[in-house]
């Protein structure tokens, strides 16, 4: 028997219809990572599952829920990356990066895989953007990753969003305030749900992940539990402080939040995310930190990093909530056939104008001499050259028709 196979649940396919607006935030994202001193790399699709369960921690959503996790024919365990910064971390040191003038900053634009509840926004198989900076401690550069993404917004001409900011602490002062929240979260877990309760013996921290999308009365809860920035160190204090003044020289806005924190273990002092226009729990459209320890917890040096990831179906709904628009493909010429036209030489036309590189394309589908100009105008084709047996008409908008031999065709379209 056969019947329909459609694409996975929580997948979907970028069409032509849909590519230039893909394009153009993909080629934005490059131009501007090159216009920053960002160099592409690409890594696996899938990785030692160790890496995701040692990195983000096993406490995690993303480890105990949402990794694509399996082992192949050797037994060996493997996992579809969830997320871009651990394998770009693991590449650095694999490749003695931390022998390179540092820091290092590269960035990667692909898929990533989380099993979850599929949405608006939400898919299983996700692309993103990951821009990172290993190698530095300068909290400059944690402002200048936060402004790098404030202007493509501002060049993809996304305007309804906010950025969220706080500092979640280091090796030094963290401790502490864990035992704090500890003992707050265990005496008023009556006030807590299920979820929230279950990250209290794991990772405290992070009852505060996704704090949007908690009940309303757990946020009212967490909203009196103590707060990091409370139990911040010296050196955290003037880090941040930092940040936000190199982010107001560059006039870039946010809003101080003290129970923005992410989802992942490695993250340290410097946390934020881009809020979009949706009203919901997936209206986070970027979001980044510094993880100063994750580059040694995969048996490198120790060595500072910071870093975002930006998911493209999100910015790409922000970019249309907007207006945003994109151009398809121009097409330089399009060969209509008449009764008795040298197809043979239409071919040789073809393949040498697109030599020259020239966008040049003719009817494959038998349609009339109609039609035929009927698909060169959808396709906005530059000119249109009606071939006949004799010669043809070189056709463009706004002008008369010009006659040419069928020898000339080359060198007049090339000129």
């Amino acid at each position: 028997m056969s019947g329909k196979i459609e694409r996975p649940k929580g997948t979907h396919d970028v069409v032509p219809a849909e590519m230039p607006l893909w394009q153009r935030v993909t080629g934005e994202v490059a131009r501007l990572c090159g216009l920053y001193g960002y160099r592409n790399i690409l890594t696996p699709v899938f990785e030692d599952t160790a890496l995701f369960a040692r990195t983000a921690g096993q406490g995690s959503d993303v480890v105990r829920k949402e990794m694509y996790s399996f082992t192949d024919r050797s037994d060996r365990p493997l996992t579809l990356r969830p997320e871009g910064t651990a394998p770009i971390c693991r590449a650095y040191v694999e490749h003695g990066m931390h022998r390179d003038p540092q820091p290092v900053k590269v960035f990667t634009i692909a898929p990533m895989y989380r099993y979850g509840a599929p949405g608006k926004g939400r898919y299983r198989e996700h692309w993103q953007a990951s821009v990172e900076a290993i190698g530095s401690d300068d909290p400059a550069i944690d402002a200048e990753l936060i402004q790098l993404y404030d202007t493509l917004l501002h060049r993809l001409g996304v305007s309804a969003y906010h950025l969220e900011l706080n500092s979640i602490g280091c090796r030094t002062c963290r401790p502490a305030y864990l035992e704090t929240l500890g003992t707050w979260l265990t005496e008023n877990e009556q006030r807590l749900d299920a979820d929230t309760r279950a990250k209290v013996a794991t990772s405290p921290l992070r009852v505060f992940d996704n704090y949007l999308a908690k009940p309303e009365t757990v946020r009212v809860a967490l909203g009196e539990a103590p707060r990091i920035g409370e139990s911040l160190c010296e050196e955290c204090v003037a880090h941040f402080a930092a940040v936000r003044a190199d982010l107001d020289a560059t006039g870039v806005a946010y809003d101080l939040v003290p129970t923005l924190v992410r989802g992942l273990d490695y993250y340290t002092r410097t946390t934020w995310e881009f809020i979009g226009p949706m009203e919901n729990e997936n209206s986070t459209i970027s979001g980044g930190g510094r993880y100063d320890g994750l580059v040694e917890e995969i048996g490198g040096p120790p060595t500072p990093g910071v870093g975002f990831g930006a998911g493209f179906e999100r910015l790409l709904i922000a970019m249309e909530d907007a207006g945003a628009t994109a151009e398809p493909p121009s097409l330089d010429v399009f060969f209509v056939l008449d009764d008795g036209a040298p197809r043979r030489e239409v071919t040789g036309w073809l393949a040498e104008l697109r030599r020259r590189g020239i966008a040049a394309d003719t009817d494959y589908a038998g349609r009339s001499l109609k039609g035929q100009l009927t698909q060169a105008a959808r396709l906005g084709a530059a000119v249109t050259v009606i071939v006949g047996l004799d010669g043809v008409g070189l056709r463009r908008h706004g002008r008369a028709d010009e006659l040419l031999a069928h020898a000339d065709v080359v060198g007049r379209l090339s000129a």
